[in-house]
């Protein structure tokens, strides 16, 4: 149920939540929308979805009021055998001071603390200075800085076409694998050392696995080369929500790999990805890499991709 009380906190930070959209740079849309969907609207509806939980920024009396919202990830806590909290943003007034947000956050951790075992991360855009600092200030992990590139105006994109076909569900393990020795270092799992190398490659793999044979994704694109196993894919979203939600069609980047047989073929597998856009109207493209990853760049810029966004991962865990 919605929370009043929290109205006037969640009106301070609208400011800085307007950056929590995925979509706020698509000067296209709507702010209003955006906000009602992803910003101040999903603030003042949380504890409506699954998992969505608000914790007091202290177990004690503090000056200043300041509220967390987080969502507990049930696949992931499975997965991990760990309680795993996504936190999608903290409340308060805009008096706030620094040293306050420092102790309301070091009362978060507490708080999930006593809970007993747990990992939590946040994924904050580079605008909320204020969220970034109190994080940090008590711990919190930076694990990966993420942009997020787009192309809008398909209409005219014009790139050579390269072959690709769907992937079959029976090609998901093979994929898998293709995901699990493409290892990026510098990704949100394999940067955090709380997973480890391995974890980090079981879980790409699955997630690879999932996309193919069990509808996480709405197209995973492989190279479609007679008589040669796929060594490379890419998966896709149709973000059919919130594409609804906005009024306009919308894909997105879920994940992709490419494998040594299949070297070159990034740039290949995003261009018909525009390609599966353009033809299905949609008004952009999306996609979201580390800030490290400079080969990425190079197909973007090859694309006409520009950059959208810049948010930090961040992350914390129980001792």
């Amino acid at each position: 149920m919605e929370n009043p009380g929290l109205n006037p906190l969640v009106m301070a930070r609208a400011e800085a939540l307007v950056y929590y959209s995925p979509y706020y740079f698509l000067r296209q849309l709507s702010d209003e929308r955006q906000q009602e969907l992803f910003g101040t609207g999903a603030a003042t509806r949380w504890g409506q979805g699954a998992g969505e939980i608000t914790l007091p920024g202290e177990s004690s009396a503090v000056t200043a009021e300041v509220h967390w919202l987080l969502r507990r990830l049930a696949w992931d806590s499975d997965y991990f055998g760990t309680p795993t909290y996504w936190l999608f943003t903290g409340l308060f007034a805009a008096h706030t001071t620094a040293a306050e947000l420092v102790r309301a956050a070091e009362g978060l951790r507490q708080q999930l603390a006593a809970r007993g075992v747990f990992y939590a991360f946040s994924v904050v855009p580079a605008e909320d200075v204020a969220l970034l600092q109190a994080l940090t200030g008590t711990g919190w992990r930076l694990v990966e800085t993420r942009l997020t590139y787009y192309r809008d105006q398909l209409a005219a994109f014009d790139y050579p076409l390269h072959p690709v076909r769907l992937a079959t569900a029976a090609e998901a393990p093979m994929l898998g694998d293709v995901a699990a020795r493409a290892r990026n270092p510098y990704d949100r799992f394999h940067a955090d050392p709380w997973f480890g190398a391995a974890r980090a490659d079981a879980y790409l793999a699955r997630y690879a696995e999932n996309a193919v044979a069990s509808g996480l994704a709405d197209a995973v694109l492989v190279p479609d080369l007679p008589g040669q196993v796929p060594d490379s894919f890419l998966a896709i979203s149709d973000l059919v929500a919130d594409a609804r939600a906005l009024g306009v069609g919308l894909s997105r980047v879920l994940l992709t790999a490419v494998g040594p047989a299949n070297r070159g073929w990034h740039v290949k597998l995003l261009g018909e990805t525009v390609r599966r856009a353009q033809a299905a109207g949609h008004e952009a493209v999306l996609m979201t890499t580390q800030a490290t990853n400079h080969a990425v760049f190079r197909s973007c810029e090859k694309l006409g991709f520009r950059l959208g966004s810049t948010s930090h991962v961040l992350a914390c865990h129980s001792s």
